[in-house]
């Protein structure tokens, strides 16, 4: 892994990636939509599973994080304290897809 910072919001993070998995900014400094641009998956959708069904996993799982959705699935999340973090970091928008892009 590579740390980079982001020559647009000054995030600093390990990754691969060619794009600021913040504000999908690419790390020449060239636009978003260049850069991967937003999800196709959607803020609000996220944020309803995350509320109704986090306990689950069923938010990771939609966000595309497999993994970490069996685990949330066989803690119940955690017994619900991970559910409500992850509802919280959700609804903050700290939280993108598996790829790293913000929700649309």
């Amino acid at each position: 892994m590579v740390q980079r910072i982001c020559p647009n919001c000054s995030v600093v993070s390990e990754t691969e990636k060619g794009f600021c998995p913040e504000c999908g900014t690419s790390y020449d400094g060239s636009s978003p939509q260049l850069a991967g641009g937003t999800s196709d998956k959607d803020f609000t959708t996220a944020v309803l599973l995350s509320f109704f069904l986090g306990g689950l996993g069923v938010d990771r799982f939609y966000l595309g994080y497999t993994g970490l959705g069996v685990l949330k699935l066989i803690t119940f999340g955690a017994f619900g304290v991970w559910a409500l973090i992850d509802f919280v970091l959700i609804l903050m928008r700290k939280v993108p897809d598996s790829e790293g892009r913000p929700l649309a």
